[in-house]
């Protein structure tokens, strides 16, 4: 077993992949011992990620609020506490908050053979966010 004591710092979510006020516990990075990565993400309402992808796909566990789900295919998908979303690798995506409640969720992903666990893409556009408001599930 190997036990980690709490001690990390909430880090700001960096501006060249999130849209508003977003704040990050990371829980773990990949490593020798395993290629998960797992981060508590929080979303202020209106915030959300840039679109990205991932090589071995992304789990999300929603914890607390509403947020939205979406994928450059066109689906929307709300999103609510206890809810399980699976991306499938390299499907394209972004998630955030509604544009009126906090959204958290915990994100899992695994490393592939190089390491990389997230290629980041352009940001939503406006209208796109705002499409996707309407267009939720």
């Amino acid at each position: 077993m190997k036990y980690s004591r709490s001690g990390g710092r909430t880090a700001a979510g960096p501006t060249a992949y999130f849209t508003g006020t977003v704040f990050i516990d990371g829980i773990r990075d990949p490593d020798e011992q395993t290629a998960i990565g797992c981060a508590h993400v929080r979303f202020t309402p209106g915030a959300h990620t840039a679109w990205h992808h991932h090589p071995k796909g992304q789990t999300l566990y929603v914890t607390d609020g509403v947020g939205l789900v979406a994928t450059r295919a066109g689906g929307v998908q709300e999103i609510r506490p206890g809810d399980v979303v699976y991306i499938e690798p390299g499907e394209e995506h972004w998630h955030g908050a509604t544009a009126d409640r906090f959204m958290a969720h915990l994100a899992a992903q695994e490393a592939d053979d190089d390491g990389q666990v997230v290629t980041w893409l352009d940001h939503v556009s406006d209208d796109d966010y705002t499409a996707a408001q309407g267009a939720r599930s």
